[in-house]
Order: C-alpha cells, then sequence, then structure tokens
C-alpha cells in the first residue's frame, strides 16, 4: 500500500511537470538562462557552465544565480524561467525521482538520465567529473584527540555533541532521518537549521560539533575540519552535471556541445580549489571561472 501511494504521488508530480512544459514553448529562444542554487558550488558551475556557453557558441547567456535550494530550480526549469542548471545525480535520484538509493555512479547517472528524459522533457550533460558526496564534518582537533575517523565510531559520542544541518538536508529523503537510522546518531539536541554558507565557520567556532556540509568544500583544510567516512556507504553518488531543458538542447545543439566539452574537466581536488577560491579568499567568481576555463584551454 506504501508503494502504491509513493508512485502515485510520484506521477503527479511528473503530470503537473508535464503541464508545465507544454504550457512554455520557446520561453527565450535567442538566449540562454542559467540557474544555480544558494551555495558557493553551485554558483561556481553556473558560472562556468555560462562563460563555457558564452565562448563557444553566438547566444546570449542570462545568469540567474542563488535560486535557493533544488526544488526552486527544479520548477524553475521546468515552467520555462531557466534552461540549465548544475545538479547532482544523487540528489535527482532522491529528491526529484522518489527513488531509492543504489547502484554505482554509472547506474545512479544512467537512472536519472533515463527518467528525465522520458518523463520530465530533461536531460543531463556528461559528468563534470567529481562527486560531491555529503560530507559529515567534525573539527579535526576532536578527530585526532577522540581518535574518531568512522561514522560509526563518531554515533558513541554523538549524544554529546551538538549538530548543525542545512534545511534541505534536514527534508530530503537521502538526508538526516535516514543517515540518524543507518548510524544510530542521538544528539544532545534537535540539530540546528541554519544556512549552508554558516555551517563551517559554526563548527570551527563551536557553536556545532557536527556538520552535513559537502566533500568539495574548500573550507574543510582551510579551517582543519575531518571529514567522517561514511562506512556503512549511506550515501549514493553524487556526480556534478548539467540538467538542460530538452528543448532548449533541440534548438541550440551547439549549447549541448559546450556543456559536452565541460564533461569530465574537473575532479574532486580541482573542484575544492575553485571553492577555495571563493569561500577562503573571497575572489570574484566570474575570474575563477575565466582562469579554470583557460587552464583547460577551453576559452582563449
Amino acid at each position: 500500500m506504501i508503494r502504491v501511494k509513493r508512485w502515485s504521488a510520484v506521477c503527479l508530480i511528473l503530470l503537473v511537470s508535464a503541464a508545465l512544459l507544454s504550457s512554455c514553448a520557446s520561453p527565450h529562444p535567442k538566449r540562454i538562462v542559467i540557474g544555480s542554487k544558494n551555495f558557493t558550488e553551485s554558483l561556481m558551475l553556473g558560472e562556468l557552465l555560462a562563460q563555457q556557453i558564452e565562448a563557444n557558441t553566438h547566444l546570449k547567456v542570462e545568469r540567474r544565480f542563488y535560486l535557493a535550494g533544488t526544488y526552486i530550480c527544479q520548477q524553475a526549469l521546468l515552467a520555462g524561467r531557466i534552461d540549465i542548471y548544475p545538479e547532482y545525480t544523487g540528489t535527482a535520484l532522491t529528491a526529484i525521482l522518489k527513488q531509492k538509493v543504489g547502484g554505482d555512479k554509472v547506474e545512479v547517472y544512467r537512472r536519472v538520465k533515463s527518467e528525465y528524459e522520458a518523463w520530465l522533457g530533461l536531460t543531463l550533460g556528461p559528468p563534470f567529473g567529481f562527486n560531491d558526496t555529503f560530507a559529515m564534518e567534525i573539527r579535526g582537533d576532536d578527530a585526532r584527540r577522540l581518535g574518531v575517523k568512522t561514522l560509526s565510531q563518531a554515533a558513541a559520542f554523538a549524544p554529546q555533541w551538538r549538530a548543525g544541518f542545512g534545511y534541505e538536508f534536514m527534508e530530503r529523503p537521502d538526508g538526516y532521518a535516514g543517515l540518524a537510522a543507518a548510524y544510530g546518531l542521538h544528539f544532545a539536541a534537535p540539530p540546528r537549521v541554519m544556512d549552508l554558507g554558516l555551517l563551517a565557520p559554526a563548527l570551527k567556532g563551536r557553536q556545532i560539533d557536527i556538520a552535513a556540509g559537502n566533500a568539495t568544500d574548500g573550507l574543510i583544510p582551510a579551517l582543519d575540519l575531518f571529514v567522517l567516512e561514511d562506512d556503512r556507504h549511506y550515501f549514493p553518488p553524487y556526480e556534478a552535471v548539467a540538467v538542460v531543458r530538452q528543448q532548449t538542447e533541440q534548438q541550440h545543439p551547439e549549447v549541448a556541445q559546450a556543456i559536452a566539452e565541460l564533461g569530465g574537466k574537473i575532479s574532486d581536488v580541482e573542484m575544492q580549489q575553485l571553492n577555495y577560491a571563493l569561500d577562503g579568499q573571497h575572489r570574484d567568481v566570474k575570474d575563477v571561472a575565466h582562469e579554470f576555463l583557460l587552464s583547460k584551454g577551453l576559452v582563449h
């Protein structure tokens, strides 16, 4: 019965999405609108996509960044308000498609791409090259003092810890509730819900003791934070990809080609360095993006 209800809910979402798509043909045929979520890495990827398309096509690019979280970006895409935004395969699988976690990164990418194309009128570009899984972070000095390396080991200390998580992590199916159940995590108080940009500083400043960040967060080494190993493999792969409206790709195949050239170009370490350039060095995102694309021979 639960499965029937869940499938009915997914079908309803898909039907609404299809209606949105059918009502917004060619909303901006002479320009490409790129969105992003409201955190550093999504902004960085959005700017990389924007400059890559500007450099390799004759289309104008409009930037609509900081569009809150996953659900807002997804609805903006379906409604035709944006054409492209950076997403993660594990997030698409669990938060959008409402499917259970399972499969390696190749299988998860295939499943998401197939479902998006079949039901949502969307498609995926190739993976950028890095996996930005959730990172359960504690202070480096705590990790060394307690000898804690894994989430299983951390469960013994959790009753003395204060946790801080982003709103979306508290709500999504691959987020806090499932993680707590998988590892038997019980904290000293209910987790504090915080803006993503405040989590690492709050952890370093001892306002909280554990946070759900991202594996490619540039502040992890800068603030001497330690990422606990997900030794029970709770989190799915989160390969970063561009989600693109199929209508946009059909009207502008040159856009798909420009995006494809970014495939496999960003390693985990490189993404962490790009994030640090913004969060740690406070550099302008346009300058950082241009330098990176130049180093890869993608712009001149």
